[in-house]
C-alpha cells in the first residue's frame, strides 16, 4: 500500500509516481506501484511507416514482446511526412529501467538492434 512506503515520495516531482494519482473520481481506490531508483537508458528509434495497416498499437506490442518489462516507456517524439513522396515516418524514444539493477548500455545496445531488426521484418 501507499503508506508503507517512504513518505518523502509525496515531495517527489517524478512523473512516474504522480501518474499513479491521476483517477477519474476522487474516491477511487490507488494501488502504489513501486518506482525504480535505478537509472533510465533511452534510444530513439525512426522508420518510414508501411504505406497502410500501421497501428502505434502494433510498434508498441513489438517492442514489449522483445523487451518486456525492462521498458518503461515508448512515446512518439516526432513525425515527418516526406514532402515530394508524402512518405511518413515516425521517431520514437524507448526508455529503458530495470527495477533491481542499472542497466548497461550492451544489454540495452542489444535489445534495441532486436527492437529495429523486428521493426523491419515485421512493419517494412
Amino acid at each position: 500500500t501507499l503508506f508503507r512506503s517512504d513518505i518523502r515520495l509525496f515531495w517527489s516531482e517524478d512523473e512516474r509516481f504522480l501518474k499513479q494519482f491521476c483517477v477519474s473520481h476522487i474516491d477511487q481506490n490507488v494501488q502504489f506501484q513501486a518506482l525504480s531508483k535505478y537509472p533510465p537508458l533511452t534510444n530513439d528509434i525512426s522508420f518510414w511507416l508501411p504505406a497502410e495497416g500501421f497501428s502505434e498499437n502494433d510498434f508498441y506490442e513489438l517492442v514489449r514482446n522483445i523487451a518486456g518489462d525492462l521498458v518503461e516507456k515508448v512515446v512518439l517524439i516526432d513525425k515527418f511526412t516526406h514532402p515530394k513522396t508524402s512518405k511518413v515516418s515516425h521517431c520514437y524514444r524507448i526508455t529503458y529501467r530495470h527495477m533491481e539493477r542499472t542497466l548497461t548500455k550492451e544489454e540495452v545496445r542489444l535489445l534495441h538492434a532486436a527492437i529495429e531488426k523486428s521493426s523491419v521484418q515485421e512493419l517494412g
